[in-house]
């Protein structure tokens, strides 16, 4: 599904150039469950963007599903995004004076599909995320939870190949967080491609794979029975 081939971004910064992914090569299989993780200025946020095809590369090659994005200019780009990729971030990102179910069907208007189709899919991905009860609250009546059940339930919408997935946890308390990462477990299960960034150790740990990026370059790339295992709610 994934295929990054010696993939280096550099910004330039005043007079200088700053090197910030120095040559990566990366395989993901369709149907995979990875976590990226590093610390600050490892790279992690800019491979992600590069994933998601907000950004291209400096130089290398990106083949999403057979096409090289690498080369895309930003119309294709936008095109490939809101087909291919379902986007969950953790400060949600919702519309706040729209309801549950218009935020989800949002991506659906960009797409061309009709009022009636949009609606009906709405409904369907927010009964998914459990929140059938919840599609005529607006965010401010949602807890912190339902708010990101909803951008889960938008990142759905379009059925993308791939969930894509920056610090889902990151506003959340633990109990929640425990819930919201058995939801993506749930959502794998049902075949999406889940790409979870974090830098928290316990919700990489849901991952079956874990790509640690450290100076631009992979660190480690760990998956199996070698993965941490995710921490439980008592």
């Amino acid at each position: 599904m994934i295929q990054i081939k010696d993939i280096k971004r550099n910004f330039a910064l005043g007079n200088e150039t700053v090197y910030v992914l120095k040559g990566i090569d990366l395989d993901i299989k369709k149907g995979e469950y990875v976590a990226l993780m590093g610390p600050s200025g490892s790279g992690k946020s800019t491979l992600m963007n590069l994933l998601g095809c907000l950004d291209t590369p400096t130089s290398g090659t990106y083949i999403l599903n057979g096409k090289d994005v690498s080369k895309m200019h930003d119309d294709e780009l936008a095109d490939i995004r809101n087909k291919e990729i379902g986007f969950v971030f953790q400060t949600f990102n919702l519309l706040p004076r729209t309801t549950a179910l218009d935020n989800v069907a949002l991506p659906m208007i960009y797409a061309g599909y009709s009022k009636s189709e949009r609606r009906e899919r709405a409904t369907e991905v927010l009964t998914q995320v459990n929140l059938s009860d919840r599609m005529d609250h607006q965010p401010n009546q949602l807890s912190g939870g339902q708010r990101q059940r909803v951008a889960i339930a938008r990142a759905l919408v379009n059925k993308p190949s791939i969930i894509l997935a920056d610090e889902p946890t990151g506003n959340l308390d633990s109990k929640t967080s425990i819930e919201i990462m058995n939801l993506f477990g749930e959502i794998h299960k049902n075949g999406n491609t889940v790409i979870l960034v974090t830098h928290e150790e316990d919700i990489a740990a849901y991952a079956h794979r874990v790509i640690r990026l450290r100076d631009g370059l992979i660190e480690s790339d760990t998956s199996g029975i070698n993965a941490p295992k995710p921490l439980q709610h008592t």
